[in-house]
């Protein structure tokens, strides 16, 4: 097994990842696929840059955060609010039973996958369960589910929702990948109601009940064997809930893992294997548990300050919130593309999250968003799609760089109301020699100088200079 070891600064590391979420870190290791297919797999994966994330549960119905509120933990994305939130028993009994009145009867996923499309988005990641253990498949492990007994949806003829999503995706082009939660509050093999949980981990001591964990890991392997082999052609397994991992891999200096106190190895090495074998080349993605099941590393609602050589995705939200809240504040498209831009100049893609409504619709404003941000990627695509990010190109300012053989793109993010100057000026590593400059979209080149690795762009040309979110510069060399 191939390892590369990453060195970096104390100072950098704290300054790239300052204010990652309390779950979500970088990998200061990473270990590179040793199968072909997976690599193969990766190095597609890198050059479409712009995926799209869904989370949508039961919990939409309500409107409050993912699984969360029935953790009894006391953090400020956990609380309980409403009717039912005095008690904890009280509420998780309320919360369960919002499978019986979740139906999403406007759920329509190819008006998903074509505003998606339309976009620029190449890939999406779908929640087929989250922690809260509701799933959003056909699942023969459990009656909670959107096709279950209790279910209103379950007559519907969409009513396998996971399903539906890929093919709709699948049928655009896309990539596909299955979000799964590996703890799972609702089987008793995980929150054994016999010792009622106090926080997100497995509420008994696996080594002292290891029939009972034998029984978890085993409902965890044929959850994930149902994805592999009754969904499609599928590319990425996507495993949240970090905890629930082997306690040799605990990494004491990142507080949350420090309240991970029982070893929680599901054998992973079994799962990947099952599911490679089904589905081959299958890129897994075990969110923080660094080595040979994390094939991309995935920093959470962050972007780091610099280029990282190795695989990541930042998975941001559209709006505050992953899952549905009303009233939500999306992000401009202006910010987006600019967050694009800066996470493909640093060897990164963009997983944006969009959370459906309880009635299976988008909200109106993410449709809008979506749509400006695909006319500046229908324009812009070119500087975007297969390209490299180059350490020597650091972020200068409002500028980001991206490569393609020869070419040089120059993307310049364009404040919102702010007059572009006369001239623009940028610096390359030292012997870049400029042959010719062009604004990607415009029909003209742009006179330049050089003086050493300085490079004055002169855009006194209006149809150079119109407002749009960034403007891209194609700078070709020797």
């Amino acid at each position: 097994m191939k390892k590369i070891f990453l060195i970096v600064t104390a100072f950098v590391f704290a300054q790239t990842f300052n204010g990652f979420s309390q779950e979500h870190t970088a990998s200061l290791n990473y270990t590179v696929p040793t199968d072909a297919k997976v690599r193969e797999k990766l190095a597609d994966w890198k050059k479409i840059k712009f995926g799209l994330l869904m989370h949508w549960g039961t919990y939409s119905q309500w409107g409050v955060v993912e699984s969360w509120s029935i953790c009894p933990e006391d953090e400020g994305w956990t609380q309980r609010r409403g009717p039912y939130s005095a008690d904890w028993y009280t509420y998780l009994k309320a919360y369960e039973n919002l499978q019986t009145t979740f139906n999403p009867v406007k759920f329509n996923p190819e008006r998903w996958a074509a505003a998606a499309k339309d976009a620029g988005m190449k890939y999406v990641v779908f929640t087929t369960k989250h922690h809260d253990g509701f799933c959003m498949f056909d699942s023969k492990e459990t009656d909670y589910k959107i096709t279950g007994s209790k279910s209103p949806f379950a007559n519907n003829p969409k009513a396998n929702v996971a399903k539906e999503v890929f093919s709709a995706f699948r049928n655009q082009g896309f990539m596909t990948g299955a979000y799964f939660s590996k703890p799972d509050w609702n089987t008793k093999d995980y929150w054994w109601r016999y010792f009622p949980p106090k926080d997100r981990n497995v509420s008994y001591d696996p080594k002292k009940y290891p029939t009972r964990w034998e029984d978890f890991k085993t409902f965890t392997y044929n959850q994930i064997q149902e994805l592999m082999t009754g969904y499609g052609s599928m590319d990425i397994l996507w495993l949240d809930g970090g905890w629930v991992r082997p306690k040799s891999s605990i990494d004491t200096t990142i507080e949350w893992q420090r309240t991970i106190t029982h070893n929680q190895d599901i054998d992973m090495p079994k799962i990947a294997a099952m599911a490679r074998t089904h589905q081959p080349g299958l890129l897994v993605v075990d969110r923080t548990v660094h080595g040979e099941y994390e094939n991309y590393v995935t920093p959470e609602q962050q972007v780091p300050a610099t280029y990282l050589p190795y695989p990541w995705e930042s998975c941001i939200t559209l709006g505050n919130s992953w899952s549905y809240v009303p009233g939500d504040q999306y992000k401009s498209s202006r910010k987006v593309i600019h967050m694009l831009t800066d996470i493909i100049s640093k060897n990164g893609n963009l997983l944006l999250n969009v959370g459906p409504g309880p009635d299976g619709e988008w909200d109106s404003l993410a449709y809008n968003r979506l749509e400006a941000i695909g006319k500046w990627m229908k324009a812009n695509g070119e500087a975007v799609y297969e390209t490299e990010a180059d350490p020597n190109l650091p972020r200068q300012g409002k500028w980001a760089f991206t490569r393609k053989g020869t070419s040089i793109y120059a993307i310049y993010q364009v404040a919102e109301n702010e007059i572009v100057e006369n001239s623009l000026s940028v610096n390359l590593p030292t012997g870049t020699q400029v042959k010719a400059v062009s604004v990607i979209g415009g029909p003209q080149k742009v006179k330049f100088t050089q003086t050493g690795g300085q490079v004055v762009l002169f855009t006194a040309d209006k149809s150079i200079v119109k407002q749009t979110e960034a403007l891209v510069f194609k700078i070709v060399t020797n």
